[in-house]
């Protein structure tokens, strides 16, 4: 009876950086095979290159330095199979192609058969599809390769089992979204149901721009049963051990690391969203409006949690109609976390503002002008403090917000990267409630008052929107859901808000496209997946 030992190496790429994932890709073989006793080291689709490399896929230099780093990798690592993905040029042609190297030899390229061009994914801009099954003896076992799509799809996993592969291993780059872990579980299910053949799915982690790794790969029994599964939201090097016994590949039992509920998963993937970005583009820490409000206070204890007090700033910049409870509740936070803390009042550049344009608004009433007039002082203040000291400016703004345009462009949705941009309000509230579980962090009042901007004398939101109660599953339902205004009053909710919210949502696309980039959590953001013309005129419904 052969056994096989097979390395899972669920690693954070950083896009571009041939180098650097290369001399990580060396280093975890050369950990797998000497102290981890593996005879295969498996890594996760584009490893190489790091996922999505996007239109860097459309530079010659860009796929030659590709090719060259698996070249490295060839060289420099023996005594242990290894599957590497990586772009690949061949006869004029771009593959998203997996090797199978083995001392100093290319033993087999298996080039990627489903191209995925659907929500964040646009391979087919860039990769022409494989055709052949990948099929490649490890210690005698036949071990049959697919790339991430390729397990989705009826085809290529049955062609290879076909073809004769008793075990398939599945190389991806598979990000984050709410319930994404029991989707692949329940489609390589599918495959194994239709094949009896076990498989290793390997997946990478880490925070690439708005898209999220979670990792979690995992091995699944030829009875569709989890058998093994390596943790979220943080790096692995762990083996699985197969049986090979007659014509059965037969994985032994692991530790099956439990999968996280709903809230606390989406609070490990924005924490690791915000370290990534900042670390990955050289900032040497952040910056934050603190108002003593729901959302700045989240998006501070998720940046300290991502980076630590000492590299966390908050500044509290009050305006003659902030109130004391904000200032108190801003103040008590920042000691709580041990940030940091600055109040740099806006005041005087408010004043400078009103005195600049008090010709031009001659005669006309103080409206939204002036309440925008102050969160661009703030966004001005914080982009200042970015410039000298490298710090990132994090947006606080959340999905209900950008969604109907209850945010100030170039004010409060200035900054360099938006941790819950992909975050409804209630759900803010709900994260706030996990960061507190275990002792207060956030003051309690925050999580009770009615929330407001605080850019008018006793301002709240519910003065220009819908209770959040009724706003977020309208906005769920026509934004994630593409439900027309019929299915969402027909769904319980009343016709004329309906139309309001979609109308503000509709109206208000051209500030969405300027917002900074925010990690995506739910299966339907803004941005890559959820691409409106500005400049339209379909009304719905």
């Amino acid at each position: 009876m052969t056994r096989l030992r097979v390395a899972l190496a669920q690693l954070n790429y950083l896009v571009g950086d041939i180098d650097g994932n290369v001399a990580k890709i060396i280093a975890a073989a050369e950990r797998a095979r000497d102290a981890l006793q593996a005879d295969v080291a498996v890594f996760t689709e584009l490893a190489v290159s790091g996922y999505p490399p996007e239109d860097l896929l459309l530079r010659a230099d860009f796929i030659r330095a590709c090719r060259d780093g698996l070249e490295r990798i060839r060289r420099q690592v023996g005594g242990i199979d290894l599957i590497v993905g990586f772009p690949e040029r061949h006869d004029g042609r771009l593959y998203n192609s997996a090797a199978v190297l083995r001392d100093g030899e290319i033993r087999l390229i298996y080039r990627k058969h489903c191209l995925p061009n659907y929500g964040v994914f646009d391979e087919k801009r860039y990769f022409h599809p494989g055709q052949e099954p990948g099929l490649c003896l490890i210690r005698g076992v036949p071990v049959g390769l697919s790339i991430c799509e390729d397990i989705w799809h009826p085809g290529p996993v049955e062609a290879s089992v076909r073809a004769g592969s008793r075990l398939i291993v599945n190389l991806n780059a598979s990000p984050f979204h709410v319930r994404k872990i029991a989707e692949r579980e329940a489609a390589v299910h599918a495959r194994i149901a239709a094949t009896g053949v076990p498989v290793v799915y390997v997946n990478q982690i880490g925070g690439q721009d708005e898209l999220v790794f979670d990792g979690a790969s995992f091995v699944m029994d030829r009875e569709g049963r989890v058998v093994r599964r390596l943790p979220e939201f943080e790096e692995a090097l762990e083996v699985a051990e197969f049986r090979w016994e007659g014509e059965r590949v037969v994985p032994e039992g692991g530790l099956v690391t439990p999968v996280a509920e709903e809230i606390p998963s989406i609070r490990r993937a924005i924490v690791l969203a915000i370290r990534d970005y900042t670390r990955k583009n050289g900032f040497n820490g952040a910056v934050l409006g603190l108002s003593g409000g729901i959302d700045s206070s989240v998006v501070l204890c998720l940046a300290v949690e991502a980076l630590g007090a000492e590299n966390v700033e908050a500044v509290m910049m009050p305006s003659r109609f902030t109130s004391e409870i904000s200032l108190a509740d801003a103040k008590a936070l920042a000691a709580n976390l041990g940030v940091n803390y600055r109040v740099i009042p806006i005041e005087p550049a408010f004043q400078a503002f009103l005195q600049m344009l008090e010709q031009e608004f001659a005669g006309r009433p103080w409206d939204v002008t002036e309440e925008n007039i102050q969160a661009r002082c703030r966004g001005v203040t914080l982009m200042a403090i970015s410039n000298k000291f490298g710090r990132l400016v994090l947006s606080t703004g959340n999905k209900s917000e950008m969604s109907v345009g209850y945010a100030t462009l170039y004010g409060d949705m200035a900054g360099g990267y938006a941790p819950i941009k992909d975050v409804m309000k209630l759900k803010v509230y709900a994260l706030a409630e996990h960061l507190n579980a275990e002792g207060e962090i956030i003051p309690g009042r925050v999580l009770v008052r009615p929330p407001s901007a605080e850019l008018a004398p006793d301002q709240k939101d519910e003065d220009s929107l819908p209770p959040y109660a009724v706003l977020d599953p309208i906005l769920e339902m026509y934004v994630e859901q593409d439900l027309s205004v019929e299915e969402i009053v027909a769904a319980g909710f009343d016709e004329a808000v309906v139309r309001r919210v979609v109308s503000l949502v509709e109206r208000n696309e051209y500030k969405r496209r300027q917002a900074p980039p925010g990690v995506r959590i739910t299966p339907r953001a803004f941005g890559r997946e959820r691409r409106y013309p500005i400049t339209n005129g379909f009304r719905s419904g």
